[in-house]
């Protein structure tokens, strides 16, 4: 099971930092995501893949023409929040109006009934697991923001299942498809998006996806844009991370996937059998 999917924000929405952090800030700097999404578009199709697309509600109400492009291209709309915040920064209160306004702009906009989600950052810990109960009040069914490693912006390391297993906490019971990790120089990473994609050989990505029997991408349509302006305020080792083996990218993922047969989230939340899988509960 290769899940393929991206998260939908410009090359300006960097978390956890001062100068970025608002959307004030990102009124004031030039977007570059409808020829990244188009980007992105054309290869699925001249790949034939199917992908998920994490949706920001500020971009929707900015760019509604992008929601709609993905969505006659045929595929998977969910949220990744409305203003791309870390949710554990959040209020419960404030988590579930952000929540809530994503929701109904995407499906006003779509036509689309919104049930995946995934938070900006990976950002629900051990700290703030009510917000399932808030994703399942307002219709959430599949969560994808488990991070089942150490990172920056948090991650649950002691999650047991990097794999499809059920989320209980409370009386909200979610189908999780968290990021899967994979052992390298004896610590658990994640190869499957972000910097240790853009970082890590082909040769060595070819072999991660043709070995591992279950892997959740997490791509961004900055991941593939060297010629992106350089993000004000980032220290030299976020500057690294964020920029590191922009220019290969793209390469990378179009080998991938003409190597490869991927699904969205919504053909794999149809394709587990949900009797069998680990059920995680959090007390």
């Amino acid at each position: 099971m290769k899940i393929l999917s991206f998260d939908i924000e410009d090359w300006f929405h960097v978390l956890d930092n001062p100068e970025t952090s608002s959307p004030a800030s990102w009124e004031k700097m030039p977007s570059r995501l409808e020829a990244g999404v188009d980007r992105i578009l054309h290869l699925l199709s001249d790949t034939d893949q199917p992908a998920t697309f994490f949706c920001l509600g500020w971009v929707a109400e900015k760019y509604p023409g992008i929601i709609r492009r993905i969505v006659d291209s045929g595929h998977h709309l969910a949220t990744h929040s409305y203003a791309h915040q870390l949710a554990y920064n959040q209020t419960k209160n404030e988590f579930e109006e952000d929540l809530w306004r994503s929701i109904d702009t995407l499906q006003q906009i779509s036509g689309k009934k919104i049930d995946t989600y995934r938070a900006p950052g990976f950002s629900i810990t051990s700290e703030n697991l009510w917000a399932f109960e808030v994703l399942k009040k307002l219709g959430i069914s599949n969560d994808c923001s488990i991070f089942p490693a150490g990172r920056a912006h948090g991650g649950i390391p002691e999650y047991s299942s990097a794999l499809p297993s059920l989320i209980k906490y409370g009386s909200a019971m979610l189908n999780s498809l968290p990021i899967n990790t994979s052992q390298f120089l004896g610590k658990a990473i994640v190869y499957s998006g972000g910097g240790y994609f853009r970082l890590l050989p082909l040769w060595y990505l070819r072999r991660r996806f043709a070995n591992d029997n279950y892997i959740m991408t997490y791509f961004h349509p900055r991941d593939f844009d060297p010629q992106q302006p350089m993000v004000p305020g980032l220290s030299i080792a976020r500057k690294f991370k964020s920029y590191v083996g922009l220019s290969k990218a793209y390469n990378k993922l179009k080998s991938l996937l003409q190597d490869h047969k991927f699904i969205n989230v919504d053909m794999a939340i149809r394709a587990v059998d949900w009797n069998s899988v680990e059920k995680v509960v959090f007390k």
